[in-house]
């Protein structure tokens, strides 16, 4: 089931009124079955996996804990059955591919096995999920719960199931366990968030996607033709991304849950590090807590120990770290190479950027007046790796890598122009929100309202009409060609 259809719409009214007229326990029990529903409505054979995959973290985690002398052999159990299912679904062709094309090489033909493994939506997000859960409680972080059906309702969220935010147990659990009631301002808070993020769907993302979709389709187009479907598919990820997020965050809200913000305006970002502390947080900070961290301070435990934990001469040991991570992370966006590429570009940026900080012995304070030039030289160098990220055919990747802008022609750069406005054009309402957050204007959802509070009648008439003004827009601008959220590919 997807967000922007009648079926959702349907469900989720249905689903809010029984919701609100259980007790705790119950709405536990329903957003568990409703999850599933959500879930199983288009290919009911998923629910065997999620299912699998509960069992077997609920399982080892309370195996650590009545157990306590094997609770490694737990943990490792539960992240060979997670990762197990996630790369034979997501890497079984992928790997199969590689293989044969290896053997080929060396002169020996072997045929490709004869299956098609479909990819689960979502399995990428659930599963690092439940390994968080598992993770944490190996940790003690959080104890192990003794409720399935808690567990089961946090592992498979319906809100966020399919495209994240990806939550830690740590903080979505406590929430799934406590009592909740219904809060006027926070339905408020959340329908506004819900209008702008179907707005962002359909009609920017879904508007410059076709720019974007028409320019990578096809064989030879010029240097600025490229780049404006770069510029657009830029525009297009996030706006996007960020929709789904917004609209999962409102769902939630409606239901008395809180879930993190996934993005805060990356475009405003002036260097690598601050970018990833901006872009899909929910899977940066993942991999660096349960990535980076312990490789990076495994690696530092190594350095003689006057030079541990020294962040001037350990920042070889951040920047190995930081690559591996990155090229985790492209791998874990998809099983192509050019994901891996991608992952590679921003590892070694990060790593640059670490090795440049620690050369100066004495930070400057920047000027203001440089910001601008940061924020447009990040968005450049952003720009770059979502060529790498788009262009899934190498051999036209290193294709576009040569193009020169000298070669163009006189059409080729009115196209390119045209395109790069028109997506510009659509995307005018995202750089507006980031210029009224950045002068510190209040960001749509930022504190959504959980205590009664006496409403502020212009606030609520102003939240009215700009919910209704982006409705409107929906209407009026929604693009007429559909396009799934692109993170359901992942």
């Amino acid at each position: 089931m997807i967000f922007a259809s009648l079926d959702f719409a349907i469900f989720m009214v249905v689903f809010v009124a029984a919701y609100w007229a259980l007790p705790r326990r119950g709405q536990n029990v329903l957003l568990l079955a409703g999850s599933y529903v959500f879930y199983g409505w288009v290919h009911p054979w998923f629910l065997v996996l999620i299912a699998a995959t509960t069992a077997v973290d609920y399982g080892a985690a309370l195996g650590m804990d009545l157990r306590p002398a094997r609770r490694k052999a737990f943990l490792w159990l539960a992240v060979a059955a997670n990762l197990g299912l996630l790369g034979f679904f997501k890497y079984f062709n992928f790997f199969a591919d590689n293989v044969a094309a290896v053997l080929a090489m060396a002169g020996w033909h072997v045929p490709k096995p004869a299956l098609h493994v479909v990819l689960p939506v979502g399995i990428s997000f659930y599963t690092f999920q439940a390994l968080s859960y598992v993770i944490d409680v190996y940790w003690r972080r959080t104890p192990a719960r003794r409720s399935l059906i808690d567990v089961g309702a946090f592992i498979a969220f319906f809100p966020s199931l399919l495209a994240g935010p990806i939550m830690r147990a740590t903080t979505l659990l406590p929430q799934i366990e406590r009592a909740r009631r219904f809060s006027a301002p926070a339905a408020r808070d959340a329908t506004l968030l819900l209008a702008w993020g179907f707005f962002k769907k359909l009609v920017i993302a879904d508007n410059v996607g076709v720019i974007a979709n028409k320019v990578f389709a096809l064989q030879s187009p010029e240097f600025y033709v490229l780049w404006a479907g770069v510029f657009a598919f830029g525009i297009q990820i996030y706006a996007d991304f960020s929709a789904y997020a917004d609209i999962a965050r409102g769902v939630a809200a409606w239901l008395g849950i809180d879930l993190i913000k996934n993005f805060e305006h990356p475009y405003l970002a002036k260097g690598p590090a601050e970018f990833w502390r901006r872009w899909n947080i929910s899977l940066s900070t993942w991999f660096r807590d349960y990535l980076f961290l312990p490789v990076a301070y495994r690696i530092s435990d190594r350095l003689p120990p006057e030079r541990r934990l020294r962040i001037d001469a350990a920042t070889w040991a951040y920047s190995g770290g930081m690559i591996l991570t990155m090229l985790t992370a492209g791998l874990w966006h998809g099983a192509s190479w050019n994901f891996v590429i991608w992952g590679a570009y921003h590892g070694v940026l990060l790593a640059l950027a670490r090795i440049v900080g620690a050369m100066r012995k004495r930070r400057r304070r920047t000027r203001r007046w440089l910001a601008p030039l940061q924020i447009a030289g990040m968005f450049l160098l952003t720009s770059l790796g979502w060529l790498f990220f788009r262009e899934t055919d190498l051999a036209q990747l290193v294709r576009h890598l040569g193009l020169s802008p000298f070669e163009s022609t006189v059409l080729g750069r009115r196209t390119g122009a045209y395109l790069f406005f028109l997506a510009l054009l659509y995307s005018i309402p995202l750089w507006v929100q980031s210029l009224w957050v950045q002068l510190g204007g209040r960001d749509l959802g930022a504190a959504m309202v959980r205590e009664e509070a006496q409403p502020v009648p212009w606030v609520v008439a102003a939240q009215a009409l700009l919910a209704g003004l982006l409705v409107a827009g929906i209407l009026v601008l929604r693009s007429t060609t559909s396009l799934d959220f692109i993170y359901f590919r992942f």
